[in-house]
């Protein structure tokens, strides 16, 4: 979780929309909005999000329709889901649990008990990361030819030359490297580097300028170990 975690909220009443933002945003929270099930899953394929804020009965796509295509993606399995909502039937609030929802909500909602389940979940997001996460190898580098890969220092050289690289172009040289040659599939590749569910070209045509920059950055040419090849229709892979 980041230092100030991304809360997606989906709801179609404006005044409702901009009064739980404005909550959030003033308790130092960044927020997306969308207005229905269908807008918010193009915001969440465009931008990382911590956890989500949905209503149920929305236009189009309604937000138990919404949970469900959440839930069925890798990328977003794991982002807490609450539902905000008017419901107060036993029942709907029974088929939620089933669905296996984080938590409700119900109208209308205080700032104080919208913060509280907020910070909830994100903090118990937060340790469920943690347990998951393996720890780091005792001697995290790569050496790929040229190439001196340090992956806890963040830190790249080429011919002891210190490289400037940004966030995604360190991202995507350290999955490459951490293939050993092989081939790294775009769409792995497009979730190390943008977090992503993308394949195909869509993953390829977001990739292009990420390598395009960063083999102008190594300035190899393509007979050298540490080369990002292309392989057609398929990824890249470092030349060893």
């Amino acid at each position: 979780m980041s230092d100030s975690p991304v809360i997606l909220v989906v709801d179609d009443e404006p005044d409702l929309l901009n009064n739980i933002t404005l909550a959030l945003n003033t308790a130092g929270f960044r927020t997306l909005t969308a207005t229905n099930g269908l807008e918010a899953l193009t915001v969440l394929r465009a931008n990382p999000v911590d956890l989500i804020l949905a209503d149920i009965a929305m236009p189009d796509m309604n937000g138990y329709q919404f949970y469900e295509q959440v839930r069925r993606t890798s990328a977003w399995n794991t982002i807490p889901f609450i539902f905000l909502t008017a419901r107060t039937l036993d029942s709907d609030i029974r088929f939620g649990k089933e669905m296996g929802v984080d938590d409700y909500l119900l109208k209308p909602i205080r700032a104080m008990d919208l913060l509280a389940v907020v910070r909830g979940k994100l903090r118990r997001a937060e340790q469920l990361s943690a347990e998951k996460t393996p720890p780091h190898p005792e001697t995290p580098k790569f050496i790929v030819g040229p190439l001196e890969i340090n992956l806890a220092q963040h830190r790249v050289w080429l011919n002891d030359d210190e490289l400037k690289l940004s966030n995604r172009e360190m991202a995507l040289l350290v999955e490459l490297a951490k293939a050993d040659g092989d081939v790294v599939h775009f769409e792995d590749l497009i979730q190390a580097t943008h977090n992503l569910p993308l394949a195909g070209s869509e993953a390829s045509d977001l990739l292009r300028p990420v390598v395009r920059d960063l083999r102008r950055k190594l300035d190899l040419s393509p007979d050298m170990s540490g080369y990002i090849e292309n392989v057609r229709g398929i990824g890249y892979r470092l030349t060893k």
